[in-house]
């Protein structure tokens, strides 16, 4: 027998229905908690934050008219609870384009990584900006295509098409600076690609 399909379990779960609520959580949860740990230092931090996004798109069910899939509907409340999270600490907004989570956070992220190759493209990864972080997680580790991003963040195709590039400059540079050792430089640097949806993996091996 199918499943219920994410727009009628989310119409359920507005109408009251917890046992559709509690579905939803389990089929995104994996995916909004990676997306949260990359951004973050503290367990608690990424708690607080998954909760609140999965209660805001309670909230604004509505808004959801089954347009693109609810994971990427999810990802996007994700951002910006983010972007509040390290406003009110900041006690201004967040410049994306400029600041990296790393400025925001120093330290490790609380998404874990098990081979050293990994471990040097988070390191990249948190030193990027912030939209260039959230574009290149978004095509990595969600397969989303350069439209689907656009609609996702409410910016052109083209306009992602260009970020995307950027963000890999950008990246490159960081695993430049950052590694430790050439072979790992070239390592990482040869399976950029696999490296990166890799950290999917241990993203979700590290979310139960």
């Amino acid at each position: 027998m199918d499943e219920p399909s994410d727009s009628i379990l989310l119409a359920a779960w507005c109408a009251g229905d917890r046992a559709a609520g509690s579905a939803l959580f389990e089929r995104h949860f994996r995916a909004v908690a990676r997306f949260v740990r990359s951004k973050v230092a503290r367990e608690a931090e990424v708690d607080d934050l998954v909760q609140s996004t999965f209660l805001a798109c309670l909230e604004a069910g509505q808004r959801y008219r089954g347009e693109g899939s609810l994971r990427a509907y999810l990802l996007g409340i994700a951002y910006h609870k983010v972007q509040k999270h390290y406003a009110a600490r900041r006690r201004g907004p967040v410049d994306v384009e400029h600041v990296s989570v790393e400025d925001l956070a120093p330290g490790p992220s609380a998404l874990l990584a098990r081979r050293a190759e990994e471990r040097l493209l988070l390191a990249g990864l948190r030193r990027l900006p912030l939209q260039f972080q959230v574009v290149l997680e978004l095509y990595f580790w969600e397969d989303l295509t350069a439209a689907a991003i656009g609609e996702l963040l409410g910016e052109p195709e083209g306009t992602i098409r260009t970020r995307l590039r950027r963000a890999r400059e950008l990246l490159t540079q960081q695993l430049r600076r950052l590694a430790t050792s050439r072979p790992l430089l070239e390592s990482t640097l040869s399976g950029l690609d696999d490296w990166a949806r890799a950290l999917r993996g241990d993203g979700d091996e590290f979310t139960n």
